[in-house]
């Protein structure tokens, strides 16, 4: 069961971009992540290699400079106005250095994406429970990128706050999976420490959603096995699942 943990969570973090009319381009793997100084208790024996792996002829685009404040968007809702002008995302280089910061808005506009001013720092949570199921969540109808699509259990920006810009060990990115899980899923903060979270790796990728919203990131790709509580937040999540690898394998063939 362990060593499938990988392949059912690059299966997942595809499924989004196979399920809409999005290009998904992994521009190219990262250096993989030091291993950290704890040991997570039923750690998967699959490294990280396997997990990353893409190619690396792709064109590179480079993040420089902050962007200007754009104008409201008339058709996202309170909560997402809210999260997308409020919340600073962490400007990267390709190599995921520190350049700056930008507020989410401007971070996904398609516009800024491809005049290469738009890369920051991400991460990707893939939780399974103690049967090796994978949690899926489909993303609100509200979400102003991949509405209502199915994907893995949570996606999101460390955010340009202390606790979250600390690179040791991952405990920035790691903090605010915490963080993100009980935002999105109501998974208490106990249910998931931080020194439980495996990093894996890093992916450089670029997928538009629409004509006008897009991602580019570089993502951090978290493992956790628990079993939580989950409560999800209806502004954020509209249906969650557990899937083996079966499910998930169907679930993307018929996609």
């Amino acid at each position: 069961h362990l060593s499938s943990l990988p392949v059912m969570a690059m299966m997942a973090y595809r499924l989004k971009f196979v399920t809409t009319a999005s290009k998904f381009t992994p521009i190219s793997p990262c250096s993989p992540l030091p291993k950290p100084s704890f040991s997570p208790s039923l750690k998967p024996k699959s490294s990280s290699s396997s997990l990353i792996s893409g190619s690396s002829s792709f064109a590179r685009f480079y993040a420089t400079g902050a962007m200007s404040c754009a104008p409201v968007d008339a058709a996202m809702d309170a909560v997402q106005r809210r999260l997308m002008f409020e919340d600073e995302c962490i400007l990267v280089d390709e190599r995921d250095n520190v350049i700056g910061h930008d507020t989410k808005y401007n971070c996904h506009l398609m516009e800024n994406i491809d005049a290469g001013k738009a890369l920051h720092r991400a991460f990707s949570v893939f939780l399974f429970n103690s049967k090796y199921e994978l949690l899926l969540q489909q993303r609100s109808g509200t979400k102003v990128t991949f509405p209502l699509v199915w994907t893995n259990t949570c996606c999101s920006h460390p955010l340009y706050r202390d606790s979250e810009l600390i690179q040791e060990e991952c405990l920035g990115v790691r903090n605010a999976a915490q963080r993100k899980l009980l935002d999105e899923l109501g998974i208490p903060a106990e249910d998931v420490p931080v020194d439980q979270f495996i990093p894996l790796g890093r992916m450089l990728y670029k997928a538009p959603s629409d004509g006008k919203w897009g991602e580019h990131e570089l993502d951090y790709l978290l493992f956790i096995i628990k079993d939580v509580s989950v409560n999800p937040n209806p502004d954020e999540v509209a249906d969650i699942k557990y899937v083996s690898r079966k499910d998930l394998k169907e679930i993307c063939q018929k996609a």
